[in-house]
């Protein structure tokens, strides 16, 4: 009896330790996600909105793909909410305004899922009180453009 509760434990432990390391490793698609939310945040950067509701409808067209689905349903609803609003509506001030909940909703994911070797820096604005993650160090504020491009800072580094 004891044999076969050590065997199960021991299969349980490989199995654990299988799926930490699939977590751990970042694909095509986490990617793919990251990538296009850079892509948003730089249209707003420019202040393009025209470019940021193309980029949100196509992160929720990715968000919303078989592939996507080894992320956590919630996370996966309430970025494909976020991003769909900011496809919805070609006002700037508006899509800055969703960003904000997009980019505290991507920064949950980019914690619990490895969306990139790279390291992802979420920078914080104090003016806007509101965050959003860049691939850089250097602060190019999505919430105001070229009024206050570089209002920011780094708060925290996702490694």
């Amino acid at each position: 009896m004891k044999t076969i509760f050590l065997m199960l434990a021991l299969i349980a432990t490989g199995f654990t330790q299988l799926s930490f390391a699939q977590d751990s490793k970042s694909t095509p698609e986490t990617q793919e996600l990251l990538s296009i939310y850079y892509n948003i945040k730089d249209a707003l950067v420019s202040g393009n909105a025209n470019l940021a509701a193309a980029k949100a409808a196509g992160f929720a067209a990715a968000a919303g793909s078989p592939e996507a689905k080894n992320f956590p349903e919630n996370s996966i609803k309430e970025l494909l909410n976020s991003a769909s609003d900011i496809a919805k509506t070609k006002d700037l001030k508006k899509q800055r305004e969703y960003f904000s909940d997009f980019s505290e909703q991507m920064f949950v994911l980019a914690k619990s899922a490895k969306l990139s070797t790279a390291p992802i820096y979420k920078a914080y604005c104090p003016m806007r009180k509101a965050a959003w993650l860049s691939a850089d160090a250097a602060i190019k504020n999505p919430y105001y453009g070229s009024a206050m491009l570089t209002c920011g800072k780094v708060a925290e580094t996702i490694k």
